[in-house]
């Protein structure tokens, strides 16, 4: 998803020391540019101060610090990950009442100073930049499909290391609603990481397009670098729009050779609901092709993979109060807090009953007051001072290398055809579907669908995430109902070991899969665990099942074979424990980015 307080996903001391390298590593904590153009309901006024208390402990006791973090909690955009937030608040509603339906596309001129054209039905193309992916004689394209002529997304394709006519395709999508494939591709799983200085990249010997080819969206229409109106506010809304990329993209002369090789959808975070929604709406669409009711390419879907993701709130908003209460690692809030979260959850009109009535009455007001109500109660309440996306450190967690620098760079936006500024994630965006109620709405009856058609699907976690938890995406996996329930429901979990390595625990039944990861946060690929190479585990996981086997443990030497070709994946330097220099930098960096905001967004 992009759940919720850095909106699913804070605010926090900076007390609590950092894990050991040894044992879990943060590749990264995905930073994203929020502007709050419109207030949440509740008074984000006590959330301020107490976090102006908190940082302050660890500051200098002089007026210099404390001026410039006063400015810093007044300016109206946030730094977070997948999920924005609203006056500190994690996925509430804005205070509106309708969808921004439209946003003049930001376009950067051409060489010759006019405006790019779009080409409706067409990809553009710009093919082997040299970027990121340094492998020789390895196939990559970056550009857009327009879908009309005031709606383009961008993509990046990365043919397979190895075998790239035979191999599967692959299509990634990050979560939100509104955030970029590229925190994927540069933070993730693809075939450079940023460096930590966020200046460069550097090969990843564990990227997925060692056994696949992978292709990155930016979804929906204003993501990332796709621009265009904005007409998207709902799952379905953007499962149409995906599906209608991926017939321009067959349909092009350089990637038509795919349309029959295996075809996977993998996903994070909203992807809960992305995921089942486009998969469910594949399968549709393929069924129409073969009776004559619609005229396409029909879509070899094979996998569906989800990461950390939310997919049914009703399982899994009781996973926030537990998670809190009692993880691997620590308590997040006082036994006090635990008991109101669990009141706002109990009580008659609470949280629970307004997401029942969101499924019964499924109107976009109700749902949409279901999420504002859970949100703001629950998820934002119990999170504490940790970050939302790794609660081993607090928030905001200084630690990954921002995307921003490198992506907005001029000379590296004219190598790849991109023609509009980055953004990590697009607020309008998130407006528009809680303005509909989203994100209260369950994808779990489509997942079962999915499941039930014999589509290979995978629900993995990270152990060390909060906003998307791995106790409540465990209850939304227990309700399944598919023809594997039974026998899930069987099993024991076993561990999967990585390599030798305990590396989390795992259960199979049929073409149903789940891991939980340890010492991963919101992003799996991102974390390392023990002494596994950052991303490994995450490797070997999708590497088993886009060979269509199910979940097993490998032995010393025996995990699945890697690129050996460029330099290994840039290892992230150990974090040190926040000191009161680390924190200048860190309140300065998100500063600077929190001026520049201002000079070009509308509030």
């Amino acid at each position: 998803m992009t759940p919720p307080r850095k909106r699913p996903h804070g605010l926090g001391s900076f007390s609590h020391p950092h894990p050991s390298p040894q044992d879990a590593r943060v590749e990264y904590t995905l930073r994203r540019r929020s502007s709050t153009r419109w207030t949440s309901q509740p008074s984000p006024r006590i959330r301020y101060a107490l976090c102006h208390r908190q940082i302050a402990h660890m500051l200098p006791a002089s007026a210099t610090w404390h001026a410039l973090l006063g400015l810093l909690l007044t300016v109206p955009q946030v730094l977070a990950g997948q999920v924005p937030v609203y006056d500190g608040m994690i996925g509430t509603v804005p205070n509106a009442s309708t969808r921004a339906t439209s946003k003049p596309s930001v376009l950067v001129a051409s060489g010759n100073g006019t405006t790019v054209q779009t080409t409706p039905g067409k990809l553009r193309v710009i093919e082997n930049s040299g970027v990121c992916e340094t492998t020789p004689g390895v196939y990559q394209a970056s550009g857009y499909g327009d879908l009309s002529a005031n709606e383009s997304l961008w993509f990046w394709f990365f043919a397979a290391r190895e075998n790239s006519d035979s191999a599967p395709l692959t299509i990634w999508l990050n979560g939100g609603p509104g955030s970029s494939s590229m925190i994927g591709l540069f933070q993730e799983n693809g075939p450079c990481r940023i460096t930590n200085d966020s200046s460069a990249v550097t090969s990843n010997q564990f990227s997925w397009n060692n056994v696949s080819n992978v292709l990155y969206l930016d979804q929906p229409v204003g993501t990332g670098f796709s621009h265009g109106d904005l007409k998207v506010g709902t799952s379905p809304e953007a499962a149409s729009d995906v599906w209608k990329f991926l017939q321009i993209f067959f349909a092009d002369s350089r990637f038509s050779k795919y349309k029959t090789n295996d075809f996977a959808l993998w996903t994070e975070s909203y992807g809960g609901h992305y995921g089942p929604t486009i998969a469910a709406y594949i399968l549709d669409q393929n069924a129409r092709i073969a009776n004559g009711t619609v005229n396409g390419t029909a879509i070899n879907l094979h996998v569906l993979g989800i990461g950390n993701g939310l997919t049914d709130p009703l399982s899994q908003y009781p996973g926030y109060i537990s998670y809190a209460a009692s993880n691997p690692y620590h308590p997040l809030v006082s036994s006090l807090t635990l008991q109101e979260a669990t009141d706002a959850w109990n009580k008659s009109g609470g949280c629970e009953d307004l997401i029942k009535k969101c499924y019964s009455v499924n109107t976009d007001q109700v749902c949409s007051d279901a999420q504002d109500n859970c949100n703001t109660n629950i998820l934002n309440e119990v999170l504490g001072p940790y970050d939302p996306y790794y609660v081993l450190n607090t928030y905001p967690d200084a630690y990954p290398p921002d995307l921003t620098p490198y992506l907005t760079d001029s000379a590296l936006m004219q190598r790849i055809g991109a023609e509009s500024t980055w953004v990590m994630s697009n607020d309008d965006i998130y407006f528009n579907f809680a303005v509909t109620g989203d994100w209260m709405r369950s994808s779990r009856p489509l997942l079962e669908s999915v499941i039930n058609a014999g589509v290979r699907t995978i629900i993995y976690d990270g152990d060390v995430d909060y906003i998307c938890n791995y106790v409540g995406v465990e209850a939304m996996v227990d309700a399944l109902q598919t023809k594997f329930t039974d026998e899930y429901s069987k099993q024991q979990f076993a561990n999967f070991t990585v390599d030798g390595q305990v590396a989390g625990i795992y259960k199979n039944a049929g073409t149903f899969s789940y891991v939980r990861i340890y010492g991963a946060g919101h992003e799996v690929p991102a974390y390392t665990h023990g002494t596994l190479g950052v991303g490994q585990a995450a490797f070997q996981m999708f590497s088993q099942i886009m060979s269509n086997s199910s979940l097993s443990s490998t032995g010393l030497g025996q995990s699945t074979s890697t690129s050996t070709t460029g330099s290994a994946a840039g290892q992230p330097t150990s974090q040190p424990n926040s000191s009161p220099m680390d924190l200048f930098t860190s309140i300065w960096t998100v500063l600077g980015s929190a001026l520049l905001t201002l000079t070009v967004l509308p509030f």
